[in-house]
């Protein structure tokens, strides 16, 4: 999930998420929790929008007993690489479902690395507060794009 509106860092450095940006978060995560989603863990890059935005998901669609809700994860910045983040998460198991709250461009290029093994590929458009199930492949060899939801349809 990339994390929602922010505020402007010259009105506030800390870039907390605006009135809007909460709004919208709020809005998906209830959509998907409504259509059942569920995750066992939740983490972020530690700025104050995507935690904020993390605390928020995970509140609508953390599973019952999954722990203590989301955790700053290092290497999810918005310029990271994304090869350690990519191999942890070709490492969880079929049946672990974690939500990774983050920025551009760094999820657009996880995702890319992910799905088509080129982290240019550019396979996702992420938009502010939207959200984006990946499933891995039957082989396990890769990723694929379950389905995406978009503020606009929640």
């Amino acid at each position: 999930m990339q994390h929602g509106e922010a505020t402007a860092e010259n009105v506030d450095p800390a870039r907390p998420l605006t009135g809007a940006g909460q709004a919208t978060v709020r809005r998906v995560a209830e959509r998907a929790a409504a259509a059942g989603v569920r995750v066992d863990a939740c983490v972020h890059s530690g700025k104050l929008r995507a935690e904020q935005t993390a605390r928020i998901l995970f509140g609508a669609v953390g599973a019952v007993g999954a722990g203590d809700g989301p955790q700053a994860r290092d290497g999810l910045a918005p310029n990271d690489p994304v090869a350690p983040t990519a191999e942890w998460l070709r490492g969880l198991g079929p049946d672990d479902a974690v939500a990774v709250v983050g920025h551009l461009p760094f999820l657009g290029r996880l995702a890319s690395t992910l799905i088509a093994g080129n982290e240019g590929a550019e396979v996702i458009q992420f938009r502010m507060g939207g959200l984006v199930k990946l499933v891995s492949t039957s082989d396990r060899s890769g990723f694929t794009v379950a389905w995406a939801l978009v503020p606009e349809l929640a």
